[in-house]
């Protein structure tokens, strides 16, 4: 039985396989893909949160983030040219560990990109909420925010949360190639935003608090 858990497959084998899917992502579509998963939630919605745990030392921080995000991507590239098929790291565990651990890391996956996808539309709903209590919209407190979230008070559900997942999700059921040029332009606006408030305030830096 153990060893039918732990069973692997071989590169060779599963390097024959073939798959109906086509391959309509450009080196550039990818790039795009990489920074859009990037810059989001993290850059826009916790750098202040960062800022208050590691005060002007947050720079470092990200050089550090960085660094480790480069051996991660690394990694990925080795093992996308060992075993050159989809599925990513369930793929790599299959080939690597096992089934079992393969199995888990399936789920891991799922797990990960299900709280990433919250996390990012919950941002999104802040800031979209934010807008509209500026122009004198507000939404009931029950639409506000997940059950439980704001102290004191009554919360159901992120209704804007929700709204953008259903969104988005259209956009994926329509293809990928409208999905790419979608992201192509929400990549730009996101770059554009960066750079105009990279070079809006850097002129207020003060090194001596390095």
């Amino acid at each position: 039985m153990s060893n039918n858990l732990f069973r692997k497959k071989n590169v060779a084998e599963i390097a024959r396989y073939e798959t109906p899917l086509k391959r309509g992502l450009t080196t550039k579509d990818l790039v795009f893909l990489g920074i859009g998963a990037i810059i989001g939630t993290g850059i826009f919605v916790l750098t202040g949160k960062g800022a208050l745990t590691a005060g002007p030392a947050l720079s470092l921080s990200f050089l550090l983030a960085a660094i480790c995000c480069g051996f991660a991507g690394l990694c990925y590239a080795e093992f996308a040219s060992m075993v050159p098929i989809s599925g990513s790291a369930y793929s790599y565990a299959y080939v690597s560990f096992g089934e079992l651990i393969a199995f888990m890391m399936g789920w891991d996956l799922i797990l990960e990109y299900g709280l990433a996808v919250s996390t990012v539309a919950v941002g999104w709903s802040g800031y979209f909420q934010s807008i509209l209590a500026s122009v004198g919209i507000h939404l009931p407190d029950a639409l506000r925010a997940a059950a439980g979230t704001i102290p004191g008070t009554h919360t159901v559900f992120d209704l804007f949360a929700a709204l953008i997942v259903l969104v988005l999700t259209f956009f994926l059921s329509i293809g990928i190639n409208q999905t790419k040029r979608v992201n192509d332009v929400m990549v730009i606006i996101k770059l554009a935003v960066v750079i105009t408030f990279i070079v809006a305030t850097v002129w207020f830096i003060n090194p001596s608090n390095w």
